[in-house]
């Protein structure tokens, strides 16, 4: 028996074969315990090699992985560039989730007013229920005169809701069944490490179930890893699904109070069915990071994707917001909705615009009112808008008709140059001053809770106080490029504007842009009076350096200023020419908190040396070095010098 036992698998089975026909029945049942034995000590000695194995692997990625905190989320990130993850979007998530927080309380308010009508409408319903039962009373007793007030309700509460729709008002009033709000349900489409996701189910009270997908198989594996390191509250609301979010939104139509568009590039080809997939009052959130193309690079590529012709202008940021606003509100018409902007913000690099989605085909008949083609002088700084559609009101009807136009002649006015166009572009409001004030309020009151809290709430302080009616801004020191002049300080140029009985405000875009409703005569005016006073200050005061350049006569300042000015600007101090914040000394346009901050390298692609001006000499050596196993560099890997070598380029003497 022993010596049958140490025989090998292999002997075992060979001699299992032949056993039927050479041996007794009871050396054949021990040959199978044999073969037992061995195919289980087999089996268990592989086993331990593929534990051991699987440990190893285990303890290899682990070595790989590393943990990134972003607020009270927790994800583990591969030192590989295998899912895409930016640092610099911490901007981004703290202000989606400082909307979305108050998404949920205006949400809330929204219901409890709609509850309060249905309950003054159900009761006065059933107040004219009463009327119409008196009135029948006394037709049946033969009493014809009724009084004329109890009539008219009689008739409209007859030709109002049928008898269903009222019993269950009034059951609803009677029996104070209260219709509860559930939580909103979030759709983070393109998902990646799942940081947002996990960030909006730690951090958003009241917040429902968030579904994160992506098209990647490695993505989706880091997200359900990333939900479950960060514990039952994680796991209870988000899940990760392997999808195309253009599928998935398309399948789940009017599903979730909360869509989240963060693409890598351009969002344009999730539009369509973003804004299907949006429940009624729901908000849809959508950054665009191919600011090249949107601001002017490239205005074919921009026309092919968004519809709209940018203009390479100092408020082309500003333009890049109101295409993609202009875009949306194009693929939301196709289905009888449309957009409201609460929130529109271009940071960083990148544009991040926060609208409300509701369906009414009556209310998207108001669409051409909103968008406008824009006309930018060649010569100057001149631009107008040219809105696409009017109305016409006439009795009690409202009617819809084309614009008027042309809004500019062939040749600019003020310099005699040439226009070119751009657009359409959302020339309504981009923000909702109560909502921009309720984040705001919300944002300072949770300070600790806003990894980024100075840098969101410096562009919330600056959007709070520009002008919301007026579409693009000026640049005060193109105007005095375009004169060869020396520049006035922005507190001269907004008194002036003031003094003239206009609105002036800045631009959380461009610390140097100016918003005003003052025509550019005006502007120019202004500027043709400073010009002057600068002649008169030479003058006086001896200085060598002449304050305005000599130009050609056919050149656009020259022009400009061969021109006498109509109005004669008043640059005496005015008190509104320094907003709040700029009198309270708060900051408002913050520098970048460390040296190459801005856009990652898309996940998947391998780094180089090439990716330095992204990621920086420190990061690429420490990626070169980890796929070289930490030996030194290959011959096909090149060592990128870091600042203090580049400062002390002597080597060290041994």
């Amino acid at each position: 028996m022993n010596l049958l036992i140490t025989i090998s698998l292999k002997q075992a089975k060979s001699i299992t074969a032949t056993s039927y026909f050479c041996f007794p029945s009871i050396k054949v049942l021990a040959l199978k315990a044999s073969i037992g034995v061995a195919v289980r000590s087999e089996k268990k000695s592989s086993l331990v090699e593929r534990g051991e194995e699987r440990r190893e692997a285990m303890a290899a990625e682990l070595d790989e992985l590393t943990v990134v905190k972003e607020g009270e989320a927790e994800i583990l990130m591969h030192a590989k560039n295998e899912v895409f993850y930016n640092k610099t979007q911490v901007n981004n998530r703290d202000i989606s989730i400082a909307v979305l927080r108050i998404f949920i309380s205006k949400r809330k308010e929204e219901h409890e007013s709609k509850l309060s009508k249905r309950t003054k409408s159900a009761a006065k319903v059933s107040e004219s229920g009463a009327a119409e039962s008196a009135v029948n009373e006394e037709k049946c007793n033969g009493n014809t005169k009724v009084p004329k007030e109890t009539s008219e309700v009689a008739e409209k509460t007859s030709t109002a809701e049928p008898c269903t729709t009222f019993e269950e008002m009034v059951k609803t009033t009677e029996g104070k069944v209260r219709v509860e709000l559930k939580p909103p349900r979030v759709l983070e489409a393109l998902s990646a490490s799942g940081l947002r996701a996990l960030r909006y189910a730690r951090e958003i009270e009241g917040i429902g179930q968030i579904v994160a997908l992506d098209n990647d198989k490695a993505s989706v594996e880091a997200c359900r890893r990333n939900i479950k390191f960060n514990g039952s509250v994680a796991i209870s609301k988000v899940e990760s699904n392997l999808a195309d979010a253009r599928v998935y939104m398309l399948t789940h139509p009017k599903e979730f109070d909360v869509v989240d568009l963060d693409p890598y590039g351009s969002p344009s080809v999730f539009l369509d069915s973003a804004v299907q997939s949006v429940a009624d009052g729901g908000i849809l959130m959508c950054t665009a990071t191919d600011m090249a193309v949107l601001c002017g690079g490239n205005g074919e590529v921009c026309y092919s994707k968004y519809g709209s012709y940018p203009l390479r202008g100092k408020y082309c940021h500003e333009m890049a917001l109101r295409i993609l606003l202009a875009s949306i509100e194009s693929h939301a018409n196709r289905y009888k909705r449309y957009i409201v902007p609460v929130l529109s913000v271009q940071m960083d690099f990148y544009v991040r615009v926060f609208v409300r989605v509701y369906t009414s085909a009556g209310a998207m008949k108001n669409t051409p009112l909103k968008l406008s083609y824009v006309y930018q002088c060649i010569g100057c700084d001149s631009f107008h808008l040219q809105p696409i559609g009017r109305t016409l009101a006439k009795n009690n009807s409202v009617r819809y008709m084309p614009g008027f136009g042309p809004a500019v002649p062939q040749e600019c006015t003020d310099c005699g140059k040439k226009f070119n166009m751009g657009g359409p572009v959302w020339s309504a409001p981009i923000h909702d001053p109560e909502w921009v004030a309720s984040i705001l309020e919300d944002v300072k009151s949770m300070k600790d809770r806003y990894p980024a809290y100075e840098r969101i709430s410096a562009v919330l302080t600056t959007i709070s106080e520009e002008l919301p009616d007026v579409p693009l801004f000026l640049s005060l020191h193109n105007l005095c490029a375009t004169l060869k002049c020396t520049s006035p300080s922005a507190v001269i140029f907004r008194s002036a504007v003031i003094n003239a009985g206009f609105r002036i405000s800045g631009t959380h875009v461009n610390p140097l842009g100016l918003k005003s409703d003052a025509p550019m005569d005006v502007i120019w005016d202004i500027m043709r009076c400073w010009v002057s006073a600068l002649y008169l200050y030479h003058l006086t005061s001896q200085v060598k350096n002449h304050p305005v350049k000599a130009q050609a006569p056919d050149q656009a300042g020259s022009v400009i200023l061969a021109k006498e000015p109509v109005l004669q600007a008043n640059f005496a101090r005015a008190v509104a020419s320094l907003s709040k914040a700029q009198a309270k000394k708060v900051a408002r346009f913050l520098p970048n908190p460390e040296r190459h901050w801005g856009p990652k390298v898309k996940a998947g692609r391998i780094i180089t040396s090439k990716h330095i001006s992204l990621l920086g000499p420190e990061a690429v050596n420490g990626y070169l070095s980890h796929e070289n196993g930490g030996d030194e560099e290959g011959p096909e890997t090149k060592r990128v010098k870091t600042e203090e070598e580049v400062e002390d380029p002597t080597p060290e003497v041994s």
